[in-house]
């Protein structure tokens, strides 16, 4: 069963590189993204690890963990992890998931058959505080993902979680946003102070709220 945006992200409790953890508890009341790796000591996932190691203060500052996952050991992970540290320049600092038995990686529809029947996609999960799932992204194995995207999507989910606003096309953190069409002018005037541009009665533009 595949996880959707809004549903309650599956709890788990499993073995990493950095302890057992309970993953809800884990958690606790910040954010979270969850990523999968097809296998460890392959070439793309190197230099993702390595990346996203590098941008941790960038997640840090959007009281936002990380956590990766693979279907192999953290005894594995352990090892690879030297690699990455070599190869990249950055160790690793958040936690991986051995999922030898794929129970973490079938709670969350990693595995999609007819692309790979046993390695899991590069699939990412951001989870809300309230243990929610608000963005899912999947890419095939073959392809890195764009860390500066994931946090570009990170802050637009947790600015439009707090204000009535949406974020257009391409933007990024300090943009204009969009008012939410269910919300009156009148309205509008008192909740954004800083005034409003209207393009089309349903298109009005408006400074970021929290700058």
């Amino acid at each position: 069963m595949a996880v959707r945006i809004g549903d309650v992200a599956p709890d788990f409790t499993a073995d990493t590189t950095e302890g057992t953890i309970n993953f809800h508890e884990w958690l606790g009341d910040s954010w979270g993204i969850l990523f999968s790796h097809p296998k460890d000591f392959t070439p793309v996932c190197t230099t993702e690890l390595g990346a996203f190691a590098k941008a941790k203060p960038e997640f840090d500052k959007r009281n936002t963990k990380l956590i990766g996952i693979s279907v192999d050991s953290v005894e594995s992970h352990k090892a690879w992890a030297k690699d990455i540290e070599e190869t990249q320049g950055q160790a690793l600092n958040f936690p991986v998931i051995g999922d030898e038995n794929r129970r973490v990686a079938d709670l969350y529809d990693m595995i999609h058959p007819n692309a790979n029947d046993t390695l899991t996609v590069r699939s990412v999960f951001i989870i809300g505080p309230d243990k929610k799932v608000k963005l899912t992204l999947t890419y095939p194995a073959s392809t890195g993902r764009n860390v500066a995207e994931i946090i570009r999507v990170l802050d637009s989910v947790q600015l439009t979680e707090k204000y009535s606003v949406s974020t257009p096309v391409d933007w990024n953190d300090g943009d204009d946003v969009i008012i939410a069409p269910a919300i009156s002018d009148e309205e509008a005037k008192t909740r954004f102070p800083k005034g409003f541009k209207t393009l089309k009665p349903y298109l009005r533009i408006t400074p970021q709220p929290n700058r």
